[in-house]
């Protein structure tokens, strides 16, 4: 009996296999392909005539109307307005998020005094807090980065205090036994432990700060690609709206792959996260 027992050192998890397709590929542009097709098919059918052009212009008129904005420089000053928005917004709730999570991961007392509020805060759909920005702020521009600020706010918060809980107490216990330095075991240890989940929450953020974007472009405002999307909806210019989409979509494709690319260089030690274990 003492030789079918294996002691906990000997024991080791099985291995489940991994499914392999008998011939290479190359998953960076595999994951490219189903776009692409569904880019095809579309412009099939609406040159088949399948699909009318003022429900759903075909990926060529929309790829020409961008052309025409682009050449007039239109298309670059709403797109950069709108970058310049989400960008201001995504850094201020970003750092708040991020200090609030600090402070109620490491700290009961405030989590005690922080959470309930913040999370009865998240609780509000942002259409509901439109009537009160507008009071608060105006049509200005600084209502339209609260509003992307809040969005982001809650995912780094939400992911940061996870972070922190998550570390291994085990690692806590020696830093102290060993007599690390507290700014030492934030950098060694909670740091890096928490930095997992703290780009989580960045990854998620950013989505977030789009979609508040979207909402707070259709406030009285003259730029922006919000602006632009409305605008073409007042004129029925299908073109334009689908532009104004397929931006949102790159742009949102573009940030998350920084995301990821933040991912593989901070965490190039985990093995979930080092340079080719993520697709």
């Amino acid at each position: 009996m003492a030789n079918i027992v294996s002691s906990p050192q000997e024991y080791s998890p099985p291995k489940l296999p991994r499914f392999a397709l008998p011939w290479s590929v190359n998953y960076s542009v595999l994951s490219w392909l189903v776009p692409v097709l569904l880019l095809c098919l579309w412009e099939a059918a609406s040159r088949l005539g399948m699909i009318a052009p003022q429900v759903m212009p075909a990926p060529s008129r929309v790829a020409g109307t961008a052309w025409e904005l682009a050449k007039t420089g239109e298309l670059f000053v709403h797109l950069g307005v709108s970058l310049l928005r989400a960008t201001a917004g995504f850094v201020i709730g970003g750092t708040i998020g991020f200090i609030f999570g600090v402070a109620v991961g490491f700290s009961p007392f405030a989590h005690a005094l922080l959470d309930r509020s913040i999370q009865m805060v998240r609780a509000i759909p942002f259409l509901a807090l439109l009537p009160l920005v507008i009071v608060w702020f105006g049509v200005d521009e600084s209502g339209k980065v609260f509003l992307v600020s809040l969005a982001v706010l809650f995912p780094i918060y939400i992911n940061t205090v996870l972070g922190i809980r998550q570390i291994d107490p085990k690692l806590m216990e020696l830093a102290k036994v060993t007599g690390m330095a507290w700014p030492a075991i934030v950098r060694r240890i909670i740091l890096p432990g928490a930095m997992p989940s703290v780009l989580t929450g960045v990854r998620y953020a950013l989505a977030h700060a789009w979609l508040a974007l979207v909402i707070a472009e259709t406030l009285a405002t003259t730029k922006g690609i919000g602006f632009l999307a409305m605008d073409a909806r007042e004129f029925l210019q299908t073109d334009v709206i689908l532009l104004t989409i397929i931006i949102y979509a790159i742009i949102g494709v573009g940030a998350d792959a920084l995301a990821r690319l933040l991912e593989t260089r901070l965490l190039g030690w985990h093995p979930n996260f080092a340079k080719g274990a993520r697709s």
